[in-house]
């Protein structure tokens, strides 16, 4: 037993070690990769890393030689040992084929820089879940966590290396960091061109943590890597995750990594063959568009490494690839409890009818799966699509589809124009081009957003839906919300009046702190700014760029409010009162 403990303390010892050592390195890349534009200082640090990584090879080896005569848990012996095969393989398949540059004699840069990456997100992840030593408001952690992911993009995007044409202006990095991490879309700057390859890289890096939510990638590789949760850890992540069940919270986790990345996995190798490779001088940077577009697409960020976007004439007329990033933002603003549950359903009626076919066995009706909440998102979701396909198709026939030669190509740029709105903040065609009363169209699309617990934005569509019936259910006189067998509680309905009431309220005062700091400008373009920013949607008629920095600022706090939800930055910021023990008499108050 006592082997064990110091078995035990001296990993842990060495975590530490790795956990600063991977830190510094990590900063020291980022300086390289970022800054650092001598060769001589460029050899000098690979030379320099390559040593550490020896170091973290070695480390990795004693680790995993050690952790089987431990009892610690499976799953963090299992990743320790993946990582330490990752660093060997590549020492010695590099040893082979590489015959040193840039300073390093056996390793390539690329490969180094990754694996010290690696072990910095395993050791960092071993921390995260220390948090039950403190007390943290979830939702206020929530908060803090955007917060600070920002501040870290905003950095990294300040570097020197992250644009071509010199460097960002701090509110400029700043507003590109807020849209990327709050999956909005709107840009200052042409980031297909006035970015390099790593400053676009750190975008997606941004959207794809910032659509999924930092504390959601912070539970699962603390999990993962760490090999367990406390129950205050258990019980923090219920409400960020939104999960009833304490006990299916780390299975949650995992399904939200696992179909997020299967999604696009998907996705991505679909729009590969579907982009021509005239548009591209290699293959690498069309596998680096196609997983770009495939992480923005479901994440509903509306980022493009093409100039102009989808409007682009390479993918304008480009109808397969059109199709398949309508399909992944739909999937991504449906959110994961939906996407859970259908797939429950389809692989349940699925099975039942192989053996019926296959087996002879007669298929058995068992209770519904789909659950209350996925009725009202899966059915307000298939009206406003169609509605908005149909009002788009009607209203841009002889507008911006005219250029569209073929039925099938108007119907597919209608169904973008008319589905896009809910939170992607892709375009196929130029908004100023738009019929006026498309544009109304937009306006309403891009408040209602997408799902909740999705990575679209906006009041939500169930909110809208409960508003819905509530001015239903008043017209015709009844007291309570009945839908599909089920009555909806008050509480669902303050709730939703609420939210409904912040956003307009929050809108309201963006509209107008926009017209005091950018007046030359018109009153639709900067109403328009601000739905697109409070509803992370990320379209624009063209004042995103001409803003003031003062006008960024605002776009910038409207981006963030957004983002986590003004009714959750409430519920954050303002502190809960007591239960009471009494109730006063009801009053009508006439409206």
């Amino acid at each position: 037993m006592k082997a064990e403990e110091s078995i035990i303390y001296y990993r842990k010892q060495l975590d530490r070690i790795m956990l600063a050592t991977s830190l510094l390195c990590s900063l020291v890349i980022l300086f390289h990769i970022g800054y650092n534009r001598d060769v001589q200082v460029e050899l000098v640090i690979n030379r320099a890393l390559e040593w550490c990584f020896y170091f973290f090879a070695l480390a990795l080896s004693l680790k995993t030689l050690t952790a089987f005569k431990s009892r610690s848990a499976v799953t963090p012996r299992v990743s320790e040992a993946i990582l330490c095969f990752y660093f060997v393989a590549v020492t010695l398949i590099d040893n082979y084929h590489f015959a040193g540059a840039a300073g390093t004699q056996w390793v390539k840069p690329e490969w180094m820089y990754l694996g010290i990456f690696a072990v910095l997100v395993v050791e960092l992840s071993k921390q995260t879940l220390f948090f039950d030593q403190f007390y943290f408001n979830p939702t206020l952690l929530f908060v803090l966590s955007f917060l600070l992911l920002i501040l870290i993009g905003t950095a990294l995007l300040l570097l020197p290396n992250s644009t071509i044409y010199g460097q960002l202006r701090f509110v400029d990095a700043l507003f590109l960091a807020t849209s990327s991490v709050c999956i909005t879309g709107l840009s200052g700057i042409d980031i297909a061109h006035d970015l390099t390859r790593f400053g676009q890289t750190v975008v997606l890096v941004l959207v794809q943590v910032g659509g999924l939510g930092i504390m959601t990638f912070t539970g699962f590789f603390g999990y993962f890597f760490s090999g367990g949760f406390s129950y205050k850890n258990q019980l923090m992540f219920t409400e960020l995750v939104g999960e009833s069940k304490v006990s299916s919270v780390i299975s949650t986790l995992y399904k939200i990594v696992f179909v997020t990345l299967l999604l696009e996995a998907a996705g991505g190798a679909i729009i590969y063959f579907t982009l021509d490779e005239n548009l591209f001088s290699s293959n690498g940077e069309k596998l680096y568009a196609t997983i770009f577009h495939a992480i923005t697409a479901f994440c509903n960020a509306g980022f493009s490494t093409f100039s102009g976007g989808l409007n682009h004439p390479g993918v304008k007329f480009n109808y397969s690839f059109q199709l398949i990033i309508i399909g992944l933002y739909i999937m991504g603003g449906l959110g994961f409890a939906v996407i859970f549950n259908y797939y429950e359903l389809i692989t349940r009626y699925g099975a039942g009818l192989y053996r019926r076919i296959f087996h002879s066995r007669p298929i058995k009706h068992r209770s519904v799966v789909i659950a209350f909440n996925s009725k009202i998102i899966g059915y307000t979701t298939l009206w406003l699509l169609v509605t908005g396909f149909v009002i788009c198709f009607l209203l841009e026939y002889n507008h911006s589809l005219r250029e569209h030669e073929t039925v099938f190509g108007k119907t597919v740029t209608a169904l973008f124009i008319g589905s896009s709105p809910r939170s992607s903040g892709f375009n196929t065609v130029p908004m100023e081009s738009l019929a006026f009363p498309t544009v109304m169209l937009i306006f309403l699309l891009m408040w209602i957003g997408a799902a909740p617990g999705s990575t679209g934005g906006g009041i939500k569509v169930t909110t809208f839906a409960v508003a819905a019936l509530n001015i239903t259910r008043i017209a015709r006189g009844k007291d309570r919300i009945e839908i599909f067998g089920r009555m909806v509680s008050e509480d669902s309905v303050a709730r939703a009046l609420g939210i409904i009431s912040l956003s307009l309220a929050y809108l309201g005062l963006s509209i107008f702190a926009l017209t005091v700091t950018d007046p030359e400008q018109t009153l639709l373009s900067l109403a328009f700014e601000s739905f697109s920013a409070f509803t992370t949607t990320g379209l624009s008629l063209g004042a995103t760029s001409q803003l003031s920095d003062a006008g960024k600022l605002v776009i910038i706090m409207t981006m963030f409010i957004g983002r986590v939800g003004s009714m959750t930055l409430l519920i954050a910021l303002v502190k809960k009162a007591k239960p009471e023990n009494y109730r006063l008499p009801s009053e009508q108050v006439n409206l």
